[in-house]
């Protein structure tokens, strides 16, 4: 690593979509970096772990449902420059898991049409995957 190169983060997310093809959006709490601001639910992929182990983790974790790697499917990913650090976050969509989608962790959670996505105020690295996946749905 040179002098100025910046750590990288892997972080995964996912495009969840109901039986109405609306996107799960999940609001960072206050508190946290972003606080307030709409996200794709997801997380840190921890040391050892692949990104789709960390997926299913984070789903479990963050919305108290179970999916499995075979109903994650790449669609994107966002490579985004912070101060302190780079962001690649790949964006899995998933419209199959067990369970009631509830906000585990006191966030606020909302089931969005894709046409509404830009409507909601979102992290930098977040924003350049709605066309993406707008134009995929």
């Amino acid at each position: 690593m040179s002098g100025g190169a910046k750590p990288i983060l892997l972080v995964v997310a996912v495009a969840l979509l109901d039986v109405d093809n609306r996107v799960l959006l999940s609001r960072r709490p206050e508190g946290k970096h972003m606080a307030g601001l709409w996200e794709f639910p997801g997380g840190k992929v921890h040391d050892g772990e692949t990104p789709e182990a960390a997926l299913i983790r984070e789903m479990k974790e963050e919305l108290a449902i179970d999916t499995a790697e075979s109903c994650l499917a790449p669609l994107t990913f966002a490579s985004h420059e912070y101060e302190d650090f780079h962001l690649l976050m790949p964006l899995y969509v998933c419209r199959k898991w067990k369970g009631i989608v509830t906000p585990a962790e006191g966030q606020e959670l909302k089931w969005v049409r894709k046409q509404a996505l830009t409507d909601y105020p979102m992290p930098p690295a977040d924003v350049p995957l709605i066309p993406i996946l707008r134009d995929w749905l």
